[in-house]
């Protein structure tokens, strides 16, 4: 279930599907992926599919933590500081603290957040911020990030989170209803100018207002 092999065989799959990055390949390959998932599930941690994690979540399918993990960090002339909306599991999380230096991440649903954060305790990562708030207004208090990633879809982009983009800063998010697109939107310079270019089409679950405790 955990062997090295299969996570060679999820790594060919996703180079199979495009992503080249190998500081990313490396990552997913090493990142335990069986322990961001409940017991009944982790025997399937290492196929190619979203799982779901409870609360109406899941846990995002292998190829589209890496593909946008690979656009953000392929897009960003720098990136220090990177703010995740909505921390889930954890995992994009765990993937994300092994490539930047600072994480910041939000999470409208406590329970899943104090279970991301007992395996980012697990894993020796110190370097991730944890906030329980409304993803849509980015970090609660005032910061500009180098890079955005948003693992929710809102219908449209929130300009809450396009106002805490840094100086040529980049989002990645998917954006849409029924129909959703992969999009990248990049900050021109320090302008309120904003480049926004479409990836691919995706599925991911709504991004929601409010908190639950």
């Amino acid at each position: 279930m955990t062997s090295m092999r299969t996570r060679e065989r999820l790594v060919q799959r996703l180079l199979d599907q495009g992503v080249s990055d190998q500081q990313v390949l490396d990552v997913i390959r090493n990142t335990p992926r069986h322990i961001f998932l409940d017991e009944a599930l982790s025997h399937r941690a290492y196929e190619d599919t979203a799982l779901p994690i409870g609360h109406g979540q899941t846990l995002s399918q292998p190829y589209i933590v890496a593909r946008m993990t690979e656009v953000l960090l392929g897009a960003a002339g720098k990136l220090e500081r990177v703010l995740e909306v909505g921390t889930g599991s954890g995992y994009q999380t765990t993937v994300l603290a092994q490539l930047v230096p600072e994480v910041y991440s939000v999470e409208r649903i406590k329970p899943l957040q104090d279970k991301a954060r007992q395996r980012l305790r697990q894993l020796g990562l110190h370097n991730v911020k944890l906030r329980h708030s409304d993803g849509g207004f980015g970090w609660p208090e005032p910061c500009l990030f180098d890079g955005i990633l948003s693992t929710a879809a809102p219908r449209t982009v929130p300009q809450e989170l396009m106002n805490q983009l840094a100086p040529n800063g980049v989002l990645v998010i998917p954006v849409g209803g029924d129909t959703q697109e992969l999009q990248l939107v990049i900050r021109k310079g320090d302008s309120d100018e904003f480049l926004t270019r479409v990836l691919e089409p995706v599925k991911f679950v709504p991004l929601l207002s409010g908190t639950i405790r």
